[in-house]
Order: C-alpha cells, then structure tokens, then sequence
C-alpha cells in the first residue's frame, strides 16, 4: 500500500489556497526525513488575505457578543475532538492549554464591555458612556516556539472583541496551523475572520507593517524586527504590541481581559437625560 502524503494549504477567506506564487518550502521530521511541501506565501497572498479579512470581518463585528462566544466554545470542542491528532506535532500540554485559553475567552466575550467601558460623569444632564469597538484587521506575527498555544493566544484578544486577523505561522513547524485552518473550516466562524499563512517572515513582514488596511500588529519580533515594524507602521498609525522571543506562552498573564483592550478603540457616546 503506497502512502498518500497529505498536500498542505493554507487558510484564507474560509478556502484552503496555495501560494498564488507556486512556490513550497520542505518540512522535515527530526531526523532529516521529508513530512510535506509548505506554501511559501508572499506579499501578494498577505494583500489578498488582508481583502479577505475585510469582507468577513465586517460581519463577525455586527455578531453579537454571545454569538461569538459560542463560536469560540465550539472551536475549542473541535480543537479537543482532534487532539490526538494534533498532539503528534505539539506536546498534549500545549493542546490542552490552548483548549483552555479559547475557553476562557469564550468566556470574556460577553463581559468584557463591562470590564473595559464605562459611565462618566458629567456636569450636564446628559449620560456619558464609553464603550468598545473593534478596530478592524489585526495582523499576527506567531513565534516559531509553541507554534499552536502562542498563535491562539495572539488570536484570541482580537477576534474576542469583534476583529478579524490575518496570522503568519510558525515556519519551521507551520503543521499545527494547517490543522487549525482545516478545523476552522468546518466550524462556525465565518470565513474571513481568522486567515493563516505559512512563509517566511523576512519577506512578509515589511507589508505587515506598511500595509494601511492592517489596523493593529501584535507578535513575536527580534529587536531588528521591532525597529522596521515600528517605523513601516508609523506611516499608517497602525497600533504595535510586540513581545519578546523568550515569553512565556503558559502564562495567566495572557488570559486577562486587558489584553483585549489592545485591539478594540474607544467610542463615547452622549445621551440626553430624560429623553
């Protein structure tokens, strides 16, 4: 029986695509042995991933906080029916934690209004609300280390809050993310929301950060990296949150609801009173 090696795509606007490039980088085992050919996007497939986020971003924004907590739970119950499978390339802990991590959001997706807006008092008969809204497309520069856990958890605060992101993955170990964009693609968030590229971060990561319709960036950068980030998003205003190589993924840290703050702006709204 000859073994039929699965073909990788990546995941963008709810469709699996190669790169519009044709071109592949090799995967291989610990032992040097061939496991698969990688797309190898470019900039062009990045532009193309950002109009995806676009037009379905739009919609998971007008989505009510409950909706998308249920999506969010539902992920995680199909991320935990196919752990087996993707514990052949993280270890279980690293599943098993992100598991958590989508669960908790899950959580927070229909409270953090409250965590985060408020009431203001005024001196007139007016209420003052401040309230959150989404910024719009996130781009998601992921480590090469704890490729599933660190990937969601740079997710998570922006499609949380209504955000749509465009996720360059791990490239020495980019498995993990194809098995996520094929879990996405059956699940219920709409395509669009979350969009997953494989390559190489040198070449991609200039357009992420000069690229006007990307609203935010967040992700693992050296101090080289963080320099031409900083200075490519300067052009557009585009919000930076970038942490060190050496973070620790597992961290509670990670599971506050201010972390979403980071990807949502602030709205105020005046009322009359007793109108």
């Amino acid at each position: 029986m000859i073994p039929i090696t699965k073909t990788p795509k990546c995941y963008v606007g709810g469709s699996f695509i190669r790169s519009e490039s044709g071109r592949v980088y090799e995967m291989r085992g610990s032992s040097g042995e061939f496991l698969a050919n990688i797309p190898l996007c470019s900039r062009k497939d990045l532009r193309n991933a950002v109009e995806a986020a676009a037009k379905g971003g739009a919609g998971w924004a007008k989505r009510t906080p409950y909706n998308r907590a249920q999506i969010l739970y539902r992920i995680a119950e199909m991320i935990e029916s196919r752990a087996a499978e993707m514990s052949a390339w993280v270890p279980g802990k690293e599943v098993r934690a992100t598991i958590d991590r989508i669960v908790h959001f899950a959580g927070w997706a229909d409270k953090y209004e409250q965590v985060l807006g408020s009431v203001n008092p005024v001196a007139s008969p007016h209420f003052n609300f401040t309230v959150t809204e989404p910024m719009g497309i996130v781009g998601i520069l992921a480590p090469e280390d704890n490729p599933l856990l660190a990937l969601m958890t740079l997710i998570l605060p922006a499609i949380t809050s209504g955000n749509s992101v465009v996720a360059l993955a791990s490239k020495n170990a980019p498995y993990p993310a194809i098995l996520l964009g094929e879990m996405l693609a059956v699940s219920d968030l709409p395509g669009g929301v979350i969009n997953l590229l494989t390559g190489d971060r040198a070449e991609i990561l200039p357009t992420f950060a000069t690229h006007e319709h990307i609203r935010a960036l967040a992700g693992i950068a050296t101090r080289e990296e963080a320099v031409a980030l900083q200075q490519g998003a300067s052009e557009s205003v585009k919000r930076v949150k970038l942490l060190a190589p050496d973070t620790d993924w597992y961290s509670a840290r990670f599971e506050s609801p201010y972390g979403i703050r980071d990807f949502v702006e602030a709205k105020t709204v005046w009322h009359p009173v007793g109108s």
